[in-house]
């Protein structure tokens, strides 16, 4: 029976000369399922190749895990390191000192937040070594006659600096005196100067060693906190745990994701929003296939009545009308999926598209083709297409072979 009911589908979905008009709305169907699934998988690659490009460079200037003490400064990090280093999952640890304050040159003045960093150990911790245009992260050890600082690109165009020239730090947290607050102040040589692509970074952040971060604030021993790399980005939570529970309640240990957690909700519902709005293009591709169905139905009208007068049960006239629309939905889905799929192959590898480099943090047009979601789009498009074909396959069902017949 099955092979009948497919026989007599595929058979329906021929153009005979009077049914041209029904073949082509069957193809524009087609083409639209087609297209709403190749759009599907193209921006959804595109919008997860932004987000990790996006958390690469957050994550690149910044640790996968912080660690704080609740209450001041943790006195003893070599101590505390060591503790971390101990926990499964851990790849490198490495101190650092937050400060804020005013850095001018000859020319102009801008606020810089200042990271107090031990070079080496920041080099295997954070990827800021390898967005380095001029210097090295490690220069901020060598002997120099003043103590080095290491800018970011944009802060160095604004203060019209370079490798070797000097600039001056100003921190509020200076001693209290009858004229107020006295700031204090270092003259440090810029030895070295990184792009991270991101504004924000490039144009507010410059690294110093520890002992200088400690001249610039109240902190005299210690450090503000401990920054991790962590062997498996994806399960950075579980390893803070890990951390937190090693530590004690007494450190406050936070992922990536819980530091930028505002950020990538906001990305992730925006992904959700994006999938919802074009999959309305394959819900207009199925009100076609409903439409080209009840053409059909209305065209084998006849046909229909003397199927019934046959034999052929309700259930099978149902199916013969289902198949047809299993054939053109999975016949849309699949172009749509070898088509969206080379076209995102053709992006990632020809890089036709370049974007702006000082609007977004990458050079060009991000691609990141994850299975899981190529999966769904495939299933929802397939669903939304069977589902389209549910009342035209009813329809066909209800025909009276009686009163179809006594009108021919």
């Amino acid at each position: 029976m099955a092979s009948f009911e497919w026989f007599i589908s595929l058979r329906y979905l021929r153009a005979k000369r009077k049914q041209k008009f029904i073949s082509l709305i069957t193809i524009i169907a087609i083409l639209g399922v087609a297209v709403g699934v190749l759009a599907l998988i193209v921006v959804l690659s595109v919008y997860t190749g932004f987000t990790e490009g996006l958390r690469d460079q957050i994550i690149g200037i910044n640790a996968h895990v912080q660690v704080q003490r609740v209450s001041g400064a943790i006195s003893d990090p070599t101590a505390v390191m060591s503790q971390i280093d101990a926990v499964e999952g851990i790849e490198a640890t490495t101190p650092y000192i937050y400060s804020q304050a005013l850095i001018t040159s000859a020319t102009n003045s801008a606020g810089v937040m200042l990271r107090g960093i031990d070079a080496p150990s920041a080099m295997r911790v954070l990827s800021i070594g390898q967005k380095m245009k001029a210097g090295q992260l490690t220069d901020l050890d060598a002997l120099h006659e003043v103590p080095a600082i290491v800018l970011g690109r944009a802060l160095a165009r604004q203060l019209q600096v370079g490798i070797d020239d000097k600039v001056r730090l100003l921190s509020p947290n200076g001693p209290l005196s009858p004229m107020g607050v006295l700031p204090k102040i270092q003259t440090c040589v810029v030895v070295g100067i990184f792009e991270t692509g991101m504004s924000e970074y490039d144009s507010t952040i410059g690294f110093i060693t520890l002992d200088t971060a400690r001249s610039l604030t109240d902190l005299r021993q210690g450090v503000h906190g401990i920054e991790i790399r962590v062997k498996n980005i994806d399960k950075a939570d579980q390893t803070a745990a890990a951390v937190q529970q090693a530590l004690g309640r007494d450190y406050l240990v936070r992922d990536w994701m819980q530091l930028n957690q505002n950020l990538f909700a906001a990305l992730k519902l925006e992904k959700m929003g994006i999938f919802i709005a074009l999959d309305l293009i394959i819900l207009v591709a199925a009100l076609n296939i409903i439409s080209a169905l009840i053409m059909v139905v209305m065209e084998k009208n006849r046909d229909i009545a003397i199927l019934k007068s046959m034999g052929a049960t309700t259930k099978a006239i149902m199916r013969i009308f289902f198949y047809q629309g299993v054939v053109i939905g999975l016949s849309g889905t699949l172009f749509g999926v070898v088509s969206g799929l080379a076209l995102c192959a053709l992006l990632k590898h020809s890089k036709l598209i370049e974007l702006p480099p000082n609007v977004y943090p990458m050079s060009t047009m991000p691609i990141k083709v994850v299975p899981l979601d190529v999966t769904v789009i495939a299933m929802s498009a397939i669903l939304i297409t069977l589902g389209a074909t549910l009342y035209p396959s009813w329809k066909a069902s209800k025909i009276r072979p009686a009163e179809a017949l006594s009108y021919e």
